[in-house]
């Protein structure tokens, strides 16, 4: 039966959640069933400082919205490819995106998602140990490639989908 955080349309879940303080607010949609979705846990000094387990799939999308001017911000580390979403205002970190040939790609952090969506257990992943190259095929092969960004106002450069500008 499904959570409060799970909506189901034609086969479609989607899971919706949020940063501490609700500024930013998460929805990634799938067909695949949760229990076997399994979040990547990133071994990276940053995201494990986070807690980060990321989830994504190449069939599915993922939103991002601020509800306040300037709380989406990003932030850029190692190899300066992927765009880490970050609310400005309580800090958590939601989701991480990277742009290939005007496309956006993206995973969400399944620890900001609400109630208990039944995901699998987390695994962990060390892209630190891959190539600038070979994270970005990673990336390519395993992130969501339908990510729509939505700010209100002051936030990041772009406030739609990349892919239509």
């Amino acid at each position: 039966m499904p959570s409060s955080t799970m909506s189901m349309a034609k086969g479609t879940r989607t899971l919706r959640g949020s940063c501490h303080c609700g500024h930013l607010r998460i929805e990634f949609s799938t067909d695949q069933d949760t229990a076997g979705i399994v979040p990547r846990a990133c071994d990276c000094a940053f995201c494990r400082k986070h807690g980060a387990a990321y989830i994504s799939d190449p069939a599915g999308r993922l939103s991002v919205s601020e509800s306040h001017a300037g709380a989406l911000r990003e932030y850029r580390q190692g190899s300066n490819a992927a765009r880490f979403l970050v609310c400005s205002h309580c800090g958590v970190l939601v989701a991480v995106i990277f742009a290939h040939d005007s496309v956006i790609y993206g995973a969400a952090n399944a620890a900001c998602l609400d109630g208990h969506p039944g995901l699998g257990t987390p695994i962990p992943a060390s892209p630190q140990a891959l190539s600038p190259d070979e994270k970005v095929s990673r990336w390519l092969g395993l992130w969501t490639p339908d990510v729509v960004l939505t700010t209100s106002g002051d936030g990041l450069t772009f406030t739609h989908d990349e892919r239509t500008a």
